[in-house]
């Protein structure tokens, strides 16, 4: 249990029987009448976002949630299969659950998964993966400035737009949570 004046960007509560993930919260005093913490909460398996207001100084039941280091190894079916970089221990997590994340997941890339007594809740991957881009069109002579974009495939198949002069072969950093291209590596 935890007061709402405890509350924390990226703490998990359990209500009614549900898991939810505080994106951002804020006190609030006005200055009539008691002072209530307005939240902002994403579902943790649905992904969900719902705003709710709490009156301040509330308890709230916290979630443990234990979030490991992990290697993404290989694609099973319907299912990832994950490392733990401390014990070796392996996990599968469901596609549902990975979610938006696969279009980015190469194998042996280091993420974060997020476990509730034992079962995989979401992944987390690093702000930016650097890829190789398997698939554009080539650019034409002339065109190097920033004025403009073209699609992309990178090696997990994903189309991302990048500017004219990226070729085949080059490696770009991309932005994990847009899919936007950030620079070349």
């Amino acid at each position: 249990m935890a007061s709402t004046n405890d509350l924390k960007n990226g703490m998990v509560l359990n209500l009614e029987n549900q898991l939810w993930s505080v994106v951002e919260f804020q006190h609030v005093k006005p200055g009539k009448g008691p002072a209530f913490v307005r939240t902002k909460l994403k579902h943790v398996l649905s992904g969900k976002v719902v705003d709710k207001t709490f009156n301040a100084g509330l308890k709230v039941e916290t979630a443990n949630v234990d979030k490991r280091d992990m290697q993404y190894l290989y694609k099973d079916g319907e299912s990832f299969v994950f490392m733990d970089s401390s014990d070796y221990e392996q996990i599968y997590v469901a596609e549902p659950t990975v979610g938006d994340a696969a279009r980015f997941l190469l194998e042996n890339t280091e993420v974060i998964v997020a476990l509730h007594e034992g079962n995989p809740l979401y992944v987390e991957l690093p702000a930016s993966i650097v890829f190789e881009v398997t698939y554009t069109e080539p650019g034409l002579q002339g065109d190097r400035s920033n004025a403009g974009t073209k699609s992309a495939t990178i090696e997990t198949g994903t189309e991302i737009q990048v500017p004219l002069f990226v070729e085949i072969g080059t490696k770009v950093k991309v932005d994990t949570r847009t899919g936007a291209y950030l620079g070349r590596a």
